[in-house]
């Protein structure tokens, strides 16, 4: 496995003093090299980043530990040695924020943790702003824009959080943690276990160790902005390998476009001689293909709407 000693840990704090070229540099090399970075003094106090993971892991135990017991037991039951190809070690529930929030629609959510949840989201939300632009200036774009590009007609983005937990794997050669995938949106902001490994991700051919770190941040870049940013950013495939020891908590929050938004390349990274490499297309319709192929690769997601590029252009026109 591909060492870690170069994964890129960016200190935002840099980012207002003279070391600001600096580290836009280094944020701009891990947004081009990496498609992942970590960051650290993101603006997230580590109060509520220690109130946030001690409720998740309390939920977890109270509520749904039993569950997934009883669902690991019928997985590797009757002792096969067979692999299970379709199937992921991990407990989830997701809250959406934007446009709408359910979270008082989760049943067995206290009002302590829906009060902390939504305290986080907001102070997520920010921070995904605030990187969206420092990507803008990197590019060269208009400070918002892709904040804007993710807005769509409607004008808000789509946002939201799933929650996981990571049990320990009897046999982590049979279960994969979370199978190998990019992710669809725009930027997610990952809050992870700072005691449990396990979340990987593909770099030249090799799979890379993502450190946990205490009270940071991982981000990484989803489809969307490889497409906005016309190939410059890419989006990466990664994974969770399930582990023999430890319960790995997981707080991914997905700020993605809203479903009306029309998501194409930007027109100031377009070259003239080269054209649009990526699509034209509205980001419902690009969700709807990535449900059904969301663990394969994602060159045919993006071949598939070249090719259905006219119909769409239709479709956009008459809206």
């Amino acid at each position: 496995m591909a060492p870690t000693s170069q994964f890129p840990v960016i200190n935002m704090a840099l980012l207002d003093g003279e070391k600001r070229p600096a580290a836009m540099e280094q944020l701009h090399d891990a947004c081009e090299n990496w498609g992942f970075l970590e960051i650290l003094n993101h603006g997230i106090t580590t109060e509520l980043m220690d109130e946030v993971e001690k409720m998740t892991k309390d939920h977890y135990k109270r509520v749904r530990e039993q569950r997934f017991l009883e669902f690991a037991s019928k997985t590797l039951s009757d002792g096969q040695d067979v692999k299970a190809e379709n199937l992921d070690w991990e407990s989830t529930f997701f809250v959406r924020h934007l446009p709408e929030s359910n979270i008082a629609d989760i049943p067995d959510l206290d009002d302590d943790y829906r009060r902390v949840m939504k305290q986080f989201a907001a102070e997520l939300e920010k921070l995904a702003e605030r990187l969206l632009d420092l990507l803008c200036e990197n590019l060269g774009l208009e400070k918002g824009y892709l904040t804007q590009a993710f807005r769509g007609p409607k004008g808000l983005p789509t946002f939201g959080t799933k929650v996981s937990s990571y049990p320990p794997c009897p046999r982590p050669d049979l279960v994969n943690g979370l199978r190998a995938h990019t992710d669809a949106g725009g930027i997610i902001l990952l809050f992870q276990d700072d005691r449990v490994a396990g979340l990987q991700l593909l770099k030249d051919g090799e799979w890379v160790d993502v450190p946990p770190m205490r009270h940071s941040i991982v981000v990484n870049l989803g489809d969307q902005l490889e497409v906005i940013t016309n190939g410059r950013y890419k989006s990466v495939m990664h994974r969770v390998v399930a582990q023999t020891d430890g319960n790995r908590m997981s707080i991914a929050s997905f700020y993605n476009p809203g479903s009306d938004a029309v998501i194409s390349p930007a027109p100031a990274l377009v070259e003239e001689e080269a054209g649009e490499v990526y699509p034209r297309f509205v980001f419902e319709d690009y969700m709807k293909l990535y449900v059904r192929h969301k663990f394969e690769a994602k060159e045919p997601r993006f071949e598939a709407f070249k090719s259905m590029e006219t119909e769409t252009s239709n479709r956009i026109a008459i809206a």
